[in-house]
């Protein structure tokens, strides 16, 4: 599938008439006749093709005037998998709205994180997706009021600011315009079985299939951090910083979609908690365009066949993992995980969980900057290391977000002392996102290479691991899940 696939109408209307969920996301079908906006996979009557036009995004639909079916709830599609594939300045552009830049500090504010003036920005996401990046903005406003329309019992004043409307006004009009219905009808729509827990927030998170849970769930569940993290009946749960408080995120994988449970201590973080969620999961990836590609090779393609789906299982905070690989380095995931839990007690902030055993909050680089590097348990070498790091992120030398450039990012920190490949490719893998990061260095793919008949130098096997582009960093999984380490288990 490539960019613009909107743009082929004869490929979106053969979509369409046989209901492909695996496009939802990819464009938008809005009806002439009913001036309604669908996925690809609405189950209704699909319109004949002379009725249909396709949009690249919900927000480019609305600005069209058309409004989402009722049915197939187009805005509660699947993301993209353009802006977790691409690091182009739209890619990065897309990943900062979801993020909730927009809201929180305006189209400017988008421009500053990403070095382009207001004016480019505009231009090249209006040319690429239909929509400029306040419409774009506007629509993911309208999802998020829409969840908490349904999942909570909140008043609709308090639904419209947490959404980040600036007024009630403005809410009700746009609610209006994107579903067809007002809030309050909205909200009479919603199941009477419906139970809302004060503080909390219960919803789907929507993914293309095959997902393969237990690589994903197994690694972050392996390597979690006591006090962060926990692998609690059936869910994988952490604590979350975000931008006007904090969170804690209760994730249990099911047949067709993530169950999310969130509490908040801010409801304006709603969006930035679900996004966080969602590309910790990997859940806007195309597994069956990385399937295929990687099938090719001889050697992946019994791996594959035998559990297709992988997804790469990355982070919701780029500073936390950062630091969490330098105290991996050279040492076992149990030690690591005890140098972080000492962090943890010593320099996290304290939360309240009244589920179960998460404490803290990962500390921040500016805490971490403050340590006393001679209390810290590691060899000299590795001190430096990470004070190098955590200075870096705490005064901004250093940053690492999802507007990064992989490429500048990743040159950047192969200059900090102590960073090596194998270092700097797993942050841009599972922190920026980068689906072709390798790592022919790393011990767990040397041993698979070993055995499946790979080149085992790293030269040749990054040689031979050509043919995998652009997602060498779902190969990775592939090749990790031959062995019989913890990470590859979803825990019982």
């Amino acid at each position: 599938m490539q960019n613009g696939m909107h743009t082929d109408t004869e490929r979106c209307v053969r979509a369409v008439q046989s209901k492909d969920a695996r496009f939802d996301g990819w464009f938008f079908t809005a009806v002439l006749t009913t001036r309604i906006y669908c996925r690809p996979s609405c189950p209704v009557v699909p319109p004949k093709p002379e009725n249909m036009t396709f949009y690249p995004s919900a927000a480019a639909c609305q600005q069209a005037g058309f409004r989402a079916c009722k049915r197939c709830r187009p805005d509660t599609s699947p993301g993209s998998p353009e802006w977790n594939q691409r690091a182009d300045l739209v890619a990065r552009a897309m990943r900062l709205i979801a993020d909730g830049t927009v809201d929180r500090e305006g189209v400017p504010g988008l421009a500053a994180r990403l070095g382009y003036s207001t004016r480019q920005i505009e231009r090249q996401l209006l040319a690429e997706l239909g929509a400029g990046p306040l419409a774009l903005a506007r629509a993911q406003r309208a999802q998020t009021a829409r969840l908490l329309i349904e999942t909570t019992a909140l008043p609709m004043a308090e639904i419209a600011f947490a959404a980040g409307f600036s007024s009630i006004r403005t809410f009700n009009d746009t609610v209006r315009d994107v579903f067809a219905l007002s809030p309050s009808e909205l909200r009479n729509r919603r199941p009477k079985t419906t139970v809302l827990t004060p503080g909390t927030l219960t919803l789907r998170l929507p993914f293309r299939a095959p997902l393969n849970p237990d690589n994903l769930f197994g690694h972050l569940a392996a390597t979690a951090v006591p006090g962060v993290e926990e692998w609690r009946a059936g869910a994988y749960r952490r604590t979350l910083r975000l931008p006007y408080g904090h969170g804690i995120a209760s994730l249990t994988p099911k047949s067709d979609h993530i169950a999310c449970r969130l509490t908040l201590s801010d409801l304006r973080d709603l969006p930035v908690a679900i996004s966080r969620c969602r590309r910790m999961l990997d859940l806007d990836a195309d597994p069956v365009a990385v399937d295929d590609q990687l099938r090719t090779d001889p050697v992946l393609a019994p791996l594959v066949d035998k559990a297709p789906g992988r997804r790469v299982p990355r982070t919701v905070d780029e500073a936390e993992f950062a630091v969490r690989a330098v105290l991996g380095q050279q040492v076992s995931t149990a030690a690591a995980r005890t140098h972080a839990a000492r962090l943890v007690t010593a320099h996290g902030e304290p939360v309240d969980d009244p589920e179960g055993g998460l404490t803290h909050l990962f500390p921040s680089p500016e805490a971490l900057a403050a340590v006393d590097p001679e209390s810290l348990a590691m060899p000299r070498t590795r001190r430096t290391t990470f004070t190098t790091l955590v200075g870096q992120l705490a005064d901004g030398t250093l940053h690492l977000g999802v507007e990064s450039d992989w490429t500048e990012t990743r040159a950047q920190l192969l200059s900090l002392p102590g960073f090596g490949p194998w270092t700097a490719d797993v942050i841009a893998m599972r922190a920026l996102g980068d689906p072709d990061a390798f790592l022919p260095t790393d011990l767990g793919i040397r041993r698979a290479a070993q055995e499946l008949g790979l080149p085992s130098t790293p030269a040749a096997l990054t040689a031979r691991a050509a043919a995998w582009r652009p997602w060498r960093a779902y190969a990775v999984q592939y090749l990790w899940a031959t062995d019989s380490h913890p990470i590859n288990f979803l825990p019982v």
